[in-house]
C-alpha cells in the first residue's frame, strides 16, 4: 500500500543517514589519529633538532676548548728563551730562575715600548709627504774624516746621529697633514710618553699583587715558616747533583737564618739600656759615615759632569782615547761609584748588629739609593749648566740650543757604557778567575773559589738599565729599541757566566724568589723617571715642543680644536667636581675593600683557632680519651680521625677508670676547664 511504501522509504533514508554519519565518525576519527601522529612527528623532529642542537653546541664548546688548549699551548711553545729557562730551573733551581724571568719580562717590556713609539711617532714622520727636520747637527767642514770620529760618534751620539731618529732634536714641531687628515706630533709624542709609562706601572703593579700575596702568606706566620722550609721547601725541578747539594745547603742556610733571627729578636729583648744607647750610637755613627761616602760620590758625579760639559764646550779635539774618556767621564765615574760602595756598605753592615735577613735588606736599599740617586745627580748638573746658558757666556751652546738632545746623548751613553762594563766583567774578571781556580794548585786560589752568582746584584744592575731607559725614551725615542737587544744579549752572556764561570750563592735572598723586592725598586725607577718629564721645560730651538712654553701645554691647545660636545665632556672630566667625586668613589671603594679584607682576616683567624682545637682534640682521641669532636660544625660531613660521615663512640662505651661513664671531655684552655675534671697528664699535652 502507499503507507507501507511511505514508511519502507522513510526507513531506507534513515539507515542511509546513520551509514553516512557512521562514516563521517570513523574518517573524523581517522583525521584526528592522523593529526596526533603528525604532532607526534613534529614533536619528534623539534626533538632531534634540539637534540642535535644541543650537541653541536657541546661540541663547539669542547673544540673552542680543544682549540684555546692549543693555542695556549703553541704560545706557551713560542715563549722567548723556553728551553734555555728550562735547563736554567733544571741545574739551578727556581731562585736563580727568577732573575732570568725577570730579564724576559724586560725585554718583552722595552719591545712594547718601542713598538709604542715607532708606531705613534716615528712611523708617521717616516710616510710624512712633506719631510721638515729639525736637525742640531753641523755638517763636517773637512772633506776627510778619520774613521775614529765615526765610533766616536756612534759611541757618543752625537755627530751623524743626530741626524737619525735616534734623539729628539730630529722630531719636527709642525703638525704632519695628509690627504685625508692632519697628524698632531707633539700631541702624539706626550701621549705615547704618558701611555708607555702608564703601561709600565700597570703592568709592574700586576706582577707585584701576584708576589705581595706569596710575601705575606710566606712572612705572615714564623712557625709557617719553617714548616713550608721542612716539609715543602725542596725544588723537585732540580736534575743535577750539584744543583741539590746547592739546594740542600740553601734550605740549610735559610733554616740557620731564621733561627739566627730568634737568637737575635731574643738577645734584643734581653739588652740592658747601656747596651742599647752603644749600639744606636755605633749606628748613628756608622750612618754618618756612608752619608759621608754618598756625599762624595755625589761630588765626583757633578765635578765630572761638569768637567765633561766644559771640555765639550772648548771643541778641541785631542785624540781618540781621550775625547772618549772626556765624553764618558760621568758615566765612568757614576759605574766606579756604583762598583766602589756596595763593597764598603758590605763591610759597614756587620758592625750594624742587624739579623741576617735585615742585613741583606738594608744593603739592598743603600745599593738602590746610591745607583738612582746618582742618575739624579747627572740629571741634576745638566740643569745647573742648563741655568747658566742666559748669564754665563762661556756656557755649553749645544746644551743650550737644545738640551733634551744632550740629555737623551748622556742617557744613550749611560746604556752602552753599561753594557760594556757587564761584558767586560764577564769576559775579563770571570772568566780568569775560572781559569785561576781550575788550572792553579795554589791553596789560596782553592779556597778562593769561583765567583757568586749573586742574584740581587745581578738584579740591581737591570734595574738600574730600565731606569735609564725609562728616563731616555723621551729624550731618544730609539732607546727602547737598543734597551732590548742589551737586555737579549746580557741573557745569554749571564747563562753563559752562570754555567761556566759562577756558582750560586751560599745566602740566598728570600725576595727573589718573588720578585716582590725587585719589582718594588723597579717602581722606585719609574717613580724617578716620572720626574723630569713632568717638569720639563722645552727649548725653543728644536723637538716638537718648540712652540710651546711647557711640553703639557699640547693638550689644551688639541683640546680647543676638538668640537664643542667633545671640549665640554673633557673640561668635565677635568673640572674639581669630577676629581672631588671621583675621589670620594674611590675612598668608598678602598674603604670597602679594607673592610671586607679585615673580615676575611678575622675568619681566618677564628679557622686557625679550630684547627688548633681539632689537632688537640686528635691527639687526645688517639690516646683513648673520649672527647667530642667538633670536626662536624667546622667541616661538615667529615671527621678527622676518619672519613666522611664517621663518628665517634659513645663516650659510655669508652668510658675507664680515670674518665667517668658519661663524661665529655672538650679541647677548650686551660681556663676554661676545671682541673679535677682532668688528669695531669692530659693538662701538660693541652699546655
Amino acid at each position: 500500500s502507499y503507507q507501507s511504501l511511505l514508511y519502507r522509504r522513510k526507513s531506507s533514508s534513515i539507515k542511509s543517514r546513520g551509514s553516512s554519519k557512521g562514516r563521517l565518525s570513523i574518517s573524523g576519527r581517522l583525521n584526528t589519529e592522523r593529526r596526533k601522529s603528525q604532532m607526534e612527528q613534529r614533536r619528534m623532529e623539534e626533538r632531534k633538532n634540539l637534540i642535535s642542537c644541543r650537541q653541536w653546541k657541546a661540541g663547539a664548546r669542547r673544540y673552542m676548548k680543544r682549540l684555546t688548549d692549543d693555542a695556549h699551548t703553541f704560545l706557551s711553545s713560542m715563549k722567548l728563551w723556553r728551553s734555555d729557562i728550562h735547563q736554567i730551573e733544571g741545574m739551578f733551581g727556581t731562585g736563580i730562575l727568577s732573575y732570568f724571568s725577570f730579564l724576559r719580562f724586560l725585554v718583552a717590556l722595552n719591545l712594547i715600548i718601542f713598538l709604542v713609539m715607532f708606531c705613534f711617532v716615528m712611523l708617521p714622520m717616516i710616510i710624512d709627504p712633506h719631510p721638515i727636520r729639525n736637525v742640531t747637527y753641523n755638517e763636517h767642514q773637512g772633506i776627510l774624516i778619520n774613521y775614529h770620529e765615526h765610533i766616536l760618534d756612534l759611541l757618543s751620539g752625537e755627530g751623524i746621529l743626530e741626524r737619525t731618529y735616534l734623539l729628539y732634536g730630529f722630531y719636527k714641531s709642525d703638525e704632519i697633514r695628509f690627504p685625508m687628515f692632519t697628524y698632531k706630533l707633539p700631541l702624539a709624542y706626550l701621549l705615547t710618553t704618558l701611555g708607555y709609562l702608564l703601561l709600565s706601572l700597570l703592568w709592574i703593579v700586576k706582577r707585584s699583587a701576584e708576589g705581595f700575596k706569596r710575601h705575606l702568606i710566606k712572612d705572615e706566620d714564623r712557625f709557617q715558616s719553617f714548616c713550608n722550609k721542612i716539609f715543602a721547601g725542596w725544588d723537585f725541578c732540580i736534575t743535577s747533583e750539584s744543583a741539590a747539594k746547592q739546594k740542600r745547603n740553601s734550605l740549610l742556610y735559610e733554616l740557620k737564618t731564621d733561627l739566627e733571627d730568634e737568637r737575635i729578636k731574643q738577645k734584643m729583648a734581653d739588652r740592658t739600656r747601656k747596651d742599647k744607647c752603644r749600639i744606636y750610637f755605633l749606628r748613628v755613627i756608622l750612618n754618618m759615615f756612608v752619608i759621608g761616602v754618598l756625599a762624595v760620590c755625589f761630588f765626583c758625579i757633578y765635578a765630572a759632569t761638569t768637567f765633561s760639559q766644559k771640555a765639550e764646550n772648548r771643541n778641541k779635539k785631542v785624540n781618540f782615547i781621550v775625547d772618549l774618556i772626556h765624553e764618558y767621564l760621568p758615566s765612568i765615574v757614576i759605574t766606579l761609584a756604583n762598583f766602589i760602595t756596595p763593597l764598603l756598605f758590605s763591610v759597614i753592615i756587620n758592625f750594624e748588629d742587624y739579623s741576617p735577613a735585615f742585613e741583606i735588606r738594608f744593603t739592598l736599599m743603600r745599593c738602590v739609593f746610591m745607583r738612582l740617586t746618582s742618575i739624579a745627580v747627572l740629571l741634576f748638573s745638566l740643569w745647573s749648566q742648563l741655568k747658566q746658558c742666559g748669564t754665563d757666556p762661556c756656557s755649553n751652546q749645544k746644551l743650550c740650543n737644545c738640551w733634551e738632545t744632550r740629555v737623551g746623548q748622556e742617557m744613550y751613553k749611560l746604556t752602552i757604557f753599561d753594557f760594556i762594563i757587564i761584558l767586560s766583567v764577564t769576559l775579563f774578571v770571570e772568566f780568569p778567575r775560572k781559569m785561576l781556580v781550575h788550572f792553579c794548585k795554589c791553596p789560596l786560589a782553592k779556597m778562593w773559589g769561583l765567583q757568586e752568582f749573586s742574584i740581587p746584584q745581578n738584579v740591581l744592575e737591570i734595574v738600574y738599565g730600565q731606569t735609564i731607559c725609562w728616563i731616555g725614551t723621551f729624550y731618544c725615542p730609539m732607546l727602547p729599541a737598543i734597551c732590548t737587544i742589551k737586555y737579549f744579549c746580557i741573557f745569554y752572556i749571564k747563562k753563559l757566566s752562570l754555567i761556566k764561570n759562577c756558582r750560586p750563592a751560599t745566602r740566598p735572598f728570600r725576595a727573589s724568589s718573588s720578585h716582590f723586592f725587585f719589582l718594588g725598586v723597579l717602581l722606585i725607577g719609574l717613580i724617578l723617571a716620572c720626574l723630569p718629564i713632568s717638569i720639563s721645560l722645552p727649548s725653543q730651538a728644536c723637538g716638537p715642543f718648540s712652540n710651546y712654553n711647557t711640553s703639557w701645554e699640547a693638550l689644551p691647545a688639541a683640546v680647543e680644536a676638538l668640537p664643542q660636545n667633545a671640549k665640554n665632556f673633557i673640561n668635565l672630566l677635568g673640572s674639581e667636581t669630577f676629581a672631588v667625586s671621583f675621589f670620594v668613589v674611590t675612598c668608598l671603594a678602598m674603604f670597602y675593600v679594607i673592610a671586607l679584607a679585615g673580615a676575611h682576616k678575622k675568619v681566618i683567624n677564628q679557622l686557625r683557632e679550630k684547627l688548633v682545637m681539632v689537632c688537640r682534640l686528635d691527639s687526645l682521641q688517639s690516646e683513648g680519651w673520649p672527647v667530642k669532636n667538633p670536626c662536624t660544625e667546622i667541616f661538615p660531613g667529615f671527621c678527622v680521625t676518619g672519613g666522611p660521615g664517621q663518628t665517634l663512640p659513645d663516650p659510655e662505651a669508652v668510658s675507664g677508670p680515670e674518665c667517668p661513664s658519661g663524661q665529655i671531655h672538650t679541647a677548650a684552655p686551660q681556663s676554661q676547664q676545671a682541673e679535677p675534671q682532668l688528669p695531669h697528664q692530659l693538662l701538660q699535652q693541652l699546655q
